[in-house]
């Protein structure tokens, strides 16, 4: 990477939040985190190795630390950033989420002035723009001619980008509905919840689809990452929606200036025995393993793409280069159950 380059990253923390206290401090002691096995103090130790060795000008933080009437999301991960002296150090926040979980950007304003900028009307129009990410998108799921109303429990977070050095582009943060079936009991309300929560999960994408439209088609640079909750090929009941909500925003059989590129997708769409990439590992008790995913993407668009930058999945079993280092080996393992990707990308004009 060179000085003409950005080191932008997308990163799911599990659990941020509970290594905090009310007034954004530190929790690191004993307690046991959200983490199995991993204590608060270990936690927060693997994360310090984890964000000082991506070294990034900016990080889109999937469950950030939450803000409401008590806590701080940018409180907390400003003093995250000083507690392991990060050259991102500054955070951004959008709309809050009703969740404990927010969306944050974390980054070096020596390197770039960051803006939350929010687009969309207050309500959908016909043939009109998508509206802002934290009102509602009405959307015929299932072609019953009856518009079901979508919301985001966590609102994308749109952000205009300028570089210090290099042309302005636009983020969107995105955290999209898990298609877990939490709290099914029996398996006809596990199917219904299954299906339920996967038309959730693509009404989301299919309204960011929208968004991805209306700044490609006036020419803006866009990067859209984050975790999808979804993947090409993820599950069964895919083929039912006939596509996954990855899929839809990447825009795949649009004209080539309105689509989207990322490359472990693309390895994924074309893959056919199981040789894709993943970014996520969980451990499922009743099997007794561990299982692993493609959820966390970073989308950018013809114009960037153009620009040859380079992806990343810090993956602690599948890069080299990590693999030979051990301490940051078991950090990324013990930091969360995502794994950072990293986009290093020329933005000189």
């Amino acid at each position: 990477m060179t000085t003409a380059d950005l080191r932008i990253a997308t990163y799911n923390v599990e659990w941020f939040n509970g290594l905090f206290n009310d007034k954004g401090r530190l929790m690191a002691d004993g307690t046991p985190s959200a983490r199995y096995g991993v204590s608060r103090a270990e936690q927060i130790g693997a994360l310090g190795i984890v964000f000082t060795a991506m070294d990034a000008d900016a990080v889109m933080i999937i469950e950030a630390p939450d803000t409401n009437g008590r806590r701080s999301t940018v409180k907390a991960l400003e003093n995250f950033a000083r507690q392991f002296r990060l050259r991102a150090h500054k955070a951004i926040i959008g709309f809050p989420s009703d969740t404990e979980q927010e969306i944050a950007l974390l980054y070096d304003p020596e390197r770039m002035t960051v803006e939350h900028d929010p687009r969309g009307p207050d309500h959908a129009l016909p043939d009109g723009p998508a509206p802002r990410f934290d009102k509602s998108f009405r959307y015929d799921l299932d072609a019953d001619t009856v518009w079901e109303t979508i919301t985001f429990s966590k609102p994308p977070l749109e952000l205009a980008v300028r570089p210090a050095n290099g042309e302005p582009f636009r983020l969107i943060g995105v955290h999209a509905k898990s298609k877990a079936p939490h709290g099914a009991r029996g398996r006809e309300e596990l199917i219904r919840l299954s299906i339920e929560n996967r038309r959730k999960q693509l009404a989301q994408c299919l309204w960011i689809r929208q968004r991805v439209e209306e700044h490609l088609g006036a020419g803006e640079s866009l990067i859209v990452l984050g975790d999808f909750n979804d993947g090409p090929g993820l599950d069964e009941f895919e083929k039912l929606f006939g596509r996954s909500g990855v899929e839809v925003v990447l825009g795949p059989v649009a004209e080539p200036a309105l689509r989207l590129y990322d490359p472990h997708a693309a390895m994924a769409f074309q893959s056919h025995v199981a040789l894709a990439p993943t970014t996520a590992r969980f451990y499922l008790a009743p099997k007794k393993r561990y299982f692993e995913a493609l959820l966390d993407f970073m989308m950018v668009s013809p114009d960037l793409s153009a620009r040859a930058p380079e992806w990343r999945i810090w993956h602690p079993f599948n890069d080299p280069r990590i693999m030979a280092v051990p301490e940051l080996r078991e950090a990324l393992l013990q930091a969360s159950d995502h794994f950072p990707v990293t986009l290093d990308i020329p933005v000189a004009g």
